[in-house]
Parts: structure tokens; C-alpha cells; sequence
């Protein structure tokens, strides 16, 4: 199964050559990435949160080398410590990090494979023309198997849609889908899992304070 970080950037690569998806600002990427492995966390059962805090319920390995380092660095912080401050802080301190940690993953699951500083799909020569990557449609069903149902969705696809929005991606997933029409049924999601949430508000908050600088 593949980690929601590893989720968010097979949806930010090109289809040709492995290229970022540069219209995706850069601090939206960023809290993505931090939001995603803690998302990871709470999976796994290692970490817990609620409005106030977000707490460590097991510190345990999880055998991935990218959570557990975010893992020790939760269980040695002050444990009232909220869910946004958190995805503000790992946003800063490692999104750079939990990036090169999940491309490389990425080429060990044969996912990806490097080429002269970049990185490209393993399956790029042998997929339909324009088809895209089977482990980018794989992804971009799911969320649009999410957004065009009402019934309940599988928690991890919840998830994976709040990640989806909160940094900018969905107009990019769906580029012909008239996202008005959607948007209910993301606020609706939203409010089913609170790092989302969260993740969302501070992205929110971010591109308000940038917007403030520029206008003076």
C-alpha cells in the first residue's frame, strides 16, 4: 500500500519526465507532505488527536524509516501540542526531507525510476499515449470514486481527498469536472477527518498572508 505522501507526489509528477507540478505553490506542497505522514501516524495507530492536541498513543517503529523519524521527533515534544502547529512546524522543518525520502521510495516500489537529476514512470514507454501512469490513475479514481458517490467512503479515501483539495489539486485531478457542483460533498468530507481540516485552515491562513505582503 502505498503512504499518502507517496500518494500526493505521483498526483504533483508530470506525465513525460518526472517533472513537479509547478503551479502548485510551494508552502501548499509543503503542508501537504507534513500533513500526509502524520495522516500515515494516525493509520498505523501511533499517534491520536482531537481540537486541542495531538498525542502520541504509541511509540513504537512502524518499520518506515519517513514516520518513524517524524514519530520519535512527536513522542519528544510537549504533548499539548495541536494538530496545526504540528503540520506548521514539520512543513518547515522536513517537508524537503519527507520529498526526497518518498521519491526515492518511490524508485525502490518501482514506481519511479531517476534519470539525470529527475525522475520518470517506470511505465512511461509501455502506457496507453496519454494515459497517464497506472499508479496516477489508480489514484485519481479513487478520488474520483469519492467525489461522484454518496455512499460512505473508506476512511483512507476521506483522507486522501482532504489532502487532495487542501493543497490545490483537485481542479487538476478533475480539470474538466465543474468543481462547484463537488464542492459539497468536499466540505461534507472535510469535516470527517480533522488533519485535513486543519490542514486546509493553515494552507487557508498561509496564502492569506502572502496575499497581505503582496498587496503592500
Amino acid at each position: 500500500m502505498l503512504t499518502f505522501a507517496e500518494e500526493i507526489l505521483i498526483l504533483l509528477l508530470g506525465d513525460r519526465d518526472g517533472e513537479l507540478f509547478t503551479r502548485v505553490p510551494g508552502d501548499n506542497l509543503s503542508c501537504a507532505l507534513a500533513g500526509a505522514v502524520l495522516l500515515d501516524l494516525s493509520f498505523a495507530g501511533r499517534i491520536d488527536t482531537d481540537p486541542e492536541r495531538l498525542m502520541v498513543i504509541d511509540p513504537t517503529s512502524t518499520g518506515n524509516v519517513i514516520l518513524d523519524g517524524t514519530l520519535a521527533r512527536l513522542a519528544a515534544r510537549d504533548p499539548q501540542v495541536n494538530t496545526r502547529t504540528w503540520i506548521g512546524d514539520l512543513s518547515v522543518d522536513d517537508a524537503a526531507g519527507i520529498r526526497e525520502s518518498v521519491l526515492q521510495s518511490l524508485v525502490a516500489r518501482d514506481v519511479l525510476a531517476p534519470r539525470e537529476g529527475r525522475f520518470r514512470w517506470t511505465d512511461l514507454f509501455s502506457r496507453p499515449p496519454g494515459g497517464g501512469s497506472e499508479a496516477e490513475r489508480e489514484v485519481k479514481k479513487r478520488i474520483r470514486d469519492v467525489l461522484f458517490s454518496d455512499d460512505i467512503p473508506d476512511p483512507r479515501d476521506i483522507a486522501l481527498v482532504g489532502l487532495t483539495d487542501a493543497c490545490g489539486l483537485i481542479d487538476y485531478v478533475l480539470p474538466n469536472e465543474d468543481m462547484n457542483r463537488y464542492r459539497p460533498r468536499l466540505d461534507q468530507l472535510h469535516g470527517l477527518d480533522l488533519i485535513a481540516r486543519e490542514l486546509a485552515e493553515l494552507i487557508a491562513g498561509i496564502e492569506h498572508h502572502v496575499t497581505n505582503i503582496r498587496v503592500r
